[in-house]
């Protein structure tokens, strides 16, 4: 069995992340500042957290924030 290293993530996390960046590229896109976006997310966590697990696409959930 391989040891993971500790700044290696799992790839649940990775996948989270992931679909946070593509949230916030559309948030981007939309007209918000990338600082924004970003902030938007950070300060929502566990609700953009709960959509992932709920198998939103980033793009429903962007809408959903951006309505």
């Amino acid at each position: 069995m391989s040891k993971r290293k500790d700044d290696e993530l799992d790839p649940e996390t990775e996948a989270l992340l992931q679909w946070c960046a593509e949230v916030e590229a559309l948030f981007v896109a939309a007209g918000a500042k990338p600082d924004e976006a970003q902030q938007q997310i950070e300060e929502n966590a566990e609700w953009f957290t709960d959509m992932f697990f709920d198998g939103l696409s980033p793009e429903e959930a962007a809408k959903a924030a951006l309505n």
